[in-house]
């Protein structure tokens, strides 16, 4: 899974991007902020879809 991805299913839960910082897209959802990076196609790693789930509370699989 990719951080594009990433950033639709975090889109289709409510998650709002709030800026770009190079390849990092930093998604907010109330007061909560949660940085996906997006290095093209390339995979994220498993652990980081973890964290990112985490923290979100977005099912990423």
């Amino acid at each position: 899974m990719n951080g594009n991805e990433v950033i639709a299913k975090l889109k289709a839960a409510g998650w709002t991007l709030a800026r770009i910082n190079g390849s990092h897209h930093v998604m907010v959802k109330g007061s909560q902020s949660v940085s996906v990076p997006v290095h093209g196609k390339r995979d994220l790693k498993p652990g980081l879809l973890v964290g990112i789930a985490r923290q979100t509370g977005v099912k990423l699989k």
